[in-house]
């Protein structure tokens, strides 16, 4: 079985310092041995972290759209921001990767995906992160469960980590897989564990932003 943590940021990301090999010792810590790389604006991270962790590695991006974030998972390069939710869907199948909506239904996440636009490309959805451990109420968590229930999508979870020691607060227990088909099937029999990272993990992703803009700067 795979103890897999499906949504960590790195210092690919703008609000993120987390270097790549403390992440892998992180999860070496922890028995984490799947991860998705899932950065901001950029699948670097994850092409890089895939190079060389010893453990499975999905490269993924939050991709930020005109309505909200969309994952892309099983990516092979970056896709840009600032396009349509649909043409975020159109380029991931492209690469024939796997569109995820990260915190569904996130209330107070200025990025989160538009729920009328959740609605309009539900058929396009292969995934849902239905616990996140950064969005701090759990009734938005019920709401993508049930929606994941209603239209029959696979369930999937990730600690949203920005920090080192948010990785692993939640995961997904899950047979093992080759591919992204054997991955979908395999997140059908997975089982849910984890945590709330609490509001002030929050802290740390927006000094991380400012701090780097102040190097820039400099």
């Amino acid at each position: 079985m795979l103890k897999a943590d499906l949504h960590i940021h790195t210092k690919y990301s703008m609000d993120c310092q987390t270097p790549l090999d403390k992440i892998i010792s992180r999860c070496q810590e922890l028995g984490i041995n799947c991860i998705a790389i899932a950065d901001h604006g950029t699948a670097e991270g994850g092409l890089e972290m895939q190079k060389i962790a010893p453990f499975k590695v999905i490269v993924a991006e939050e991709i930020l759209t005109t309505d909200g974030e969309i994952m892309g998972m099983f990516l092979k390069e970056t896709i840009p921001s600032g396009i349509t939710p649909q043409e975020a869907v159109k380029r991931i199948r492209e690469q024939d990767g796997l569109v995820n909506i990260p915190h569904p239904f996130e209330t107070i996440r200025g990025s989160a995906l538009k729920d009328s636009i959740i609605d309009q490309i539900a058929k396009d959805i292969d995934l849902m992160e239905v616990l996140n451990s950064r969005s701090p109420f759990p009734a938005n968590s019920n709401k993508a469960r049930d929606f994941a229930m209603k239209h029959n999508i696979p369930a999937g979870a990730g600690s949203d980590a920005h920090t080192i020691h948010e990785i692993g607060n939640a995961y997904i227990e899950i047979p093992d897989f080759n591919n992204k088909d054997d991955f979908l099937e395999a997140l059908a029999r997975g089982k849910i564990y984890g945590k709330r990272s609490g509001v002030f993990v929050h802290l740390f992703s927006t000094w991380a932003r400012v701090k780097g803009k102040l190097l820039k700067k400099g």
